[in-house]
């Protein structure tokens, strides 16, 4: 059992080795905070949306910059969409696929960014929600597994994982990702936390 433990702890490790030695990986979650932060600054909202543990971590996402990361702050505007009574009204009138889109249709405005995750990068309702963003001027920041999924290719910043076997390795590199985002728009705007 020890011996499991310690290779998942060093495969998970290798793993964000390779995502952190590329540089194109950090340039890209840069210009990912640097359009979310430019989202806040002109007053608008930062919507987050994905499938099972991809929800999980939009969900988290949002409740960081609502609530607070590390230290007392304001809240700053960002909603995940997972809202039950939405989800089920909207899959049972229009079909799965437009949970997230329609949500956005109710609710988004030009400037506004959508953080859309998803590990396989070819979930259906997510890529609905980032063609819907696209063709109403909000910006598309992407999570993905693999560099050229259909996600990615829509997105204004696709900041993807890297290929794996598993979805675990790729969820695990995203919440760096989001944490790393979640800091870098609190030292903008609350500097004296840090």
């Amino acid at each position: 059992m020890k011996e499991h433990i310690f290779n998942t702890l060093s495969d998970s490790r290798d793993y964000l080795h390779r995502f952190m030695n590329d540089a194109g990986n950090v340039e890209a979650i840069a210009r990912a905070a640097s359009v979310m932060i430019a989202t806040l600054h002109g007053g608008k909202t930062i919507y987050s949306c994905g499938n099972g543990g991809s929800m999980s971590d939009a969900m988290h996402f949002a409740e960081e910059l609502t609530g607070r990361y590390r230290q007392n702050r304001r809240g700053l505007s960002a909603a995940a969409i997972s809202d039950a009574g939405h989800i089920s009204c909207v899959a049972n009138d229009f079909g799965y696929d437009y949970i997230f889109s329609r949500y956005l249709e109710a609710r988004a405005r030009p400037g506004d960014c959508l953080l859309a995750i998803s590990t396989s990068g070819s979930s259906r309702n997510v890529i609905k929600a980032a063609e819907f963003a696209r063709e109403n001027g909000v910006n598309v920041v992407s999570l993905t597994g693999k560099s050229g999924s259909a996600l990615g290719a829509l997105a204004t910043v696709d900041i993807s994982a890297g290929l794996s076997s598993f979805a675990d390795r790729v969820q695990e590199v995203h919440i760096k990702i989001i944490h790393i985002l979640i800091e870098l728009i609190e030292r903008e705007f609350c500097p004296e936390n840090y």
